[in-house]
């Protein structure tokens, strides 16, 4: 597994990148490092998708976090790991963060400029604003185009995958501006204290304005779905909250609107109920509700979300939006390499992989543009093991015993476990990640 000097060596060799979102930036980085020419298609401006607005490389439509950064979890591992292969979007994230507790939230207009101006000034890459409609031919083709590729590309890429191609819904939470927030019904507060104190607004319900609003939530007007959306799965990993609200009257007590970990200091209590704010701008002029993933049309959504006492004169800069999420049925497509069986020339990165999350999508891109480069060299691609949390990954996705396949984020339980048994969580997690740390000690890179 070693490098062989592969940053200095050149070669005639050349690779496509088709898409430039977290995935398609990481893998053309990859590429790029190892003095291989790399041309990266992105359609944006002359053609957006339903959820993206800014031209720049790199954008967040979701959520403005990245997860949480210690170590001893799930996204913590994921990132320390990214990092020793030297991650586009985690050097951005560092310039560009903003206070979240033990989360890693970043500006994201700040966050895509860096991307981009990275990306642009590489002298090895050279970025094509257009829209791709045809699987290029190429020595690789790297396919990152995102959840939400055009019709045409993915209409190309069904063909090539089969029946094996496959939809889902995603959805966005709103945005309101700070200022408009009323602190006369909200307090500042980390869960549990972790992080900083003013780095998530609560904003609090007892339990009749609790069953307010989950009766107006229940009974409130969903959007028209667009054309382009015509099957109704919707995917639990960013699930609106009206659909989670439909499954019981405490089930967002037990997800976005959980209390634990809060006390409300006007009663000294924990709240019934409690949505946190996250800032979404390193000005903190902007927050997003989070959790708050919907489909709801816009008026009923500034009606309803309004119940809360703290957002009564909310202004909402965004409304939540819904749109179509595709992702390949993988363990029966793609390598642990992520490459394809039947065509190991062409690559998937990103949500199309079937990783789910913003830094995992560029994970799937490292790895992808790092195994790329090792093919071009003649070499093999790498493997690393379940005890990473990026072999895990990527032999989950390549599983062919998996036959129910959803998309699958950082989760110290897909990773193998430990030879001693402790009790402690927290101590066990840490465990894990030092153990994968540990590993990667032993080689290089």
């Amino acid at each position: 597994m070693q490098r062989k000097h592969r940053m200095k060596m050149m070669t005639d060799k050349k690779a496509v990148v088709i898409g430039g979102g977290l995935a398609g930036v990481e893998a053309a980085n990859q590429l790029s490092k190892r003095g291989i020419k790399v041309t990266l298609y992105e359609m944006k401006p002359r053609r957006f998708s339903p959820a993206h607005k800014s031209e720049k490389l790199g954008e967040l439509v979701c959520s403005n976090s990245l997860k949480a950064t210690r170590l001893g979890s799930a996204a913590g591992l994921l990132k320390a790991e990214m990092r020793l292969f030297g991650s586009v979007c985690l050097d951005a994230a560092v310039v560009a963060k903003v206070p979240a507790g033990g989360a890693l939230a970043v500006d994201r207009d700040i966050f895509s400029a860096l991307i981009t101006e990275r990306i642009e000034n590489d002298p090895n890459i050279t970025l094509v604003r257009e829209e791709i409609t045809e699987i290029p031919e190429s020595d690789i083709v790297i396919i990152a185009a995102g959840p939400l590729m055009s019709d045409a590309l993915a209409e190309k890429v069904s063909k090539l995958c089969g029946k094996e191609f496959l939809s889902f819904y995603d959805a966005a939470a709103p945005i309101v501006t700070a200022d408009s927030v009323d602190m006369e019904y909200a307090f500042t507060q980390s869960r549990y204290d972790r992080g900083g104190e003013d780095d998530y607004i609560n904003c609090p319900l007892n339990k009749e304005e609790y069953e307010e609003f989950y009766d107006a939530l229940i009974n409130a007007e969903g959007a028209e779905l667009h054309s382009f959306d015509n099957k109704k799965d919707v995917y639990e990993g960013c699930m609106p909250i009206e659909v989670l609200a439909s499954r019981g009257k405490d089930a967002m007590r037990y997800g976005p609107l959980k209390p634990v970990g809060l006390t409300n200091p006007r009663t000294g209590h924990r709240p019934w109920a409690n949505l946190q704010l996250r800032k979404e701008n390193k000005d903190g002029t902007m927050y997003n509700l989070v959790g708050f993933q919907t489909n709801l049309k816009f008026p009923e959504q500034k009606r309803v979300f309004s119940m809360f006492p703290a957002l009564k004169n909310a202004e909402f800069v965004r409304y939540g939006v819904m749109h179509r999420n595709t992702f390949l049925n993988s363990p029966g497509l793609l390598n642990e390499d992520f490459s394809m069986k039947k065509a190991p020339g062409i690559y998937f990165a990103g949500q199309l992989s079937g990783v789910e999350g913003y830094m995992e999508s560029a994970a799937s891109g490292i790895l992808a543009g790092y195994n790329a480069a090792r093919r071009i060299f003649g070499e093999e691609p790498i493997s690393l093991p379940k005890i990473t949390m990026l072999g895990a990954l990527s032999k989950y996705i390549s599983d062919e015993t998996v036959k129910s396949f959803q998309p699958m984020g950082a989760a110290i339980g897909i990773i193998d476990p430990l030879d001693e048994k402790i009790k402690d969580k927290a101590e066990r997690y840490l465990k894990v990640a030092q153990r994968s740390m540990d590993y990667y000690k032993a080689i290089k890179l």
